[in-house]
């Protein structure tokens, strides 16, 4: 606390203290105003001046390493928001790529399901030291309302790789499950969700996590079994795309339940319903003739691009195809 503001506490201490002690003088005889040109201050203006100073000291027991978390998370949050409103597939790679090497190798700070078991223990980190990871979550829960599961998608450092990794996987070494067990598959990670919060909540035991996210990968610490199952997971997903995200994450199921809330969903034209363009372009099983489903979508961006794209979208070809309507004779 300043010299000044301390001052200023002091001279109202004494102040209150005089009032209590000294008696007030005759009506005939006014005490001369011994504090005339002074600054009066109230408890008000002390308690804002108490306030002031402890946001001061709290931002300036940030370290630096602190606040290079915080601007390097606002960084790859920002520029997957950006690339997002974008559309634009090479801006969708980059952040891609910004995503594994911060969140996952660099910070190995991804939303899991552990940060569920803390939220259902109400243990929670110290706002103080953990603002970058307030921030991932926040973003996390803010933008799934917004617009779906756009963690998922977009800034999850495994759901990153993967998806790199099937743009390097030859296609025919691919098997798409059909649509009618994949719709049935998708299900199987809402399973997985409850069958662990349940061990969890029997248990107590944070450590089953290891076991049913592959996070971990990033830190590149993990015992024979974690990873013989990790070896096996990127196999099967070099055969079945986005396995792990469409059919098995437990927070893709958590964040899908949220996504049925999405404010901004993805627009759809009236010749949708008999169109399959979009349906066959999406890698996630999300869109089921005219309709796309909220839990399964992750805002991959390729249908949106189609629906506007005027030399693909069937919507747009219609529309230029109709005569134009000739002006009315004068």
């Amino acid at each position: 606390m300043s010299l000044v503001r301390i001052v200023a506490a002091l001279a109202l201490v004494t102040g209150l203290s005089a009032a209590l002690i000294v008696p007030p003088a005759s009506p005939a005889q006014p005490a001369p105003d011994a504090g005339a040109g002074q600054p009066e201050f109230s408890l008000e203006d002390l308690d804002a001046l108490l306030e002031e100073d402890e946001l001061e000291e709290s931002v300036a027991s940030l370290s630096g390493a602190e606040i290079g978390d915080i601007v390097g998370m606002a960084l790859v949050l920002g520029f997957a928001v950006f690339s997002f409103m974008r559309k634009s597939v090479a801006l969708k790679y980059v952040s891609f790529a910004a995503s594994i090497a911060y969140l996952g190798f660099y910070k190995s700070n991804l939303v899991s399901i552990v940060n569920i078991f803390a939220i259902l223990e109400g243990n929670f980190p110290d706002v103080r030291h953990s603002i970058a990871w307030y921030l991932l979550i926040g973003f996390t829960a803010v933008s799934t309302v917004l617009w779906g599961r756009l963690y998922c998608g977009r800034i999850c450092a495994f759901g990153a790789f993967t998806q790199l990794l099937d743009r390097i996987v030859p296609a025919r070494l691919r098997f798409d499950p059909p649509p009618r067990l994949d719709r049935r598959l998708a299900y199987l990670k809402y399973v997985i969700l409850g069958a662990v919060l349940l061990y969890f909540l029997a248990s107590s035991d944070f450590l089953v996590y290891r076991y049913v996210e592959p996070f971990w990968m990033f830190t590149l610490n993990g015992n024979v079994v974690m990873w013989t199952l990790l070896g096996t997971l990127l196999l099967a997903t070099i055969v079945i795309r986005n396995l792990y995200c469409r059919y098995l994450c437990s927070v893709g199921a958590a964040l899908g339940l949220i996504s049925n809330l999405t404010v901004f969903k993805i627009k759809r034209w009236q010749e949708c319903q008999g169109c399959k363009i979009c349906e066959k372009a999406c890698e996630w099983g999300a869109i089921d003739g005219p309709t796309i489903s909220l839990a399964e979508c992750v805002r991959c961006d390729d249908c949106e691009r189609l629906y506007h794209d005027e030399q693909k979208c069937v919507h747009w070809l219609i529309l230029h195809k109709k005569p134009k309507t000739q002006p009315a004779a004068s």
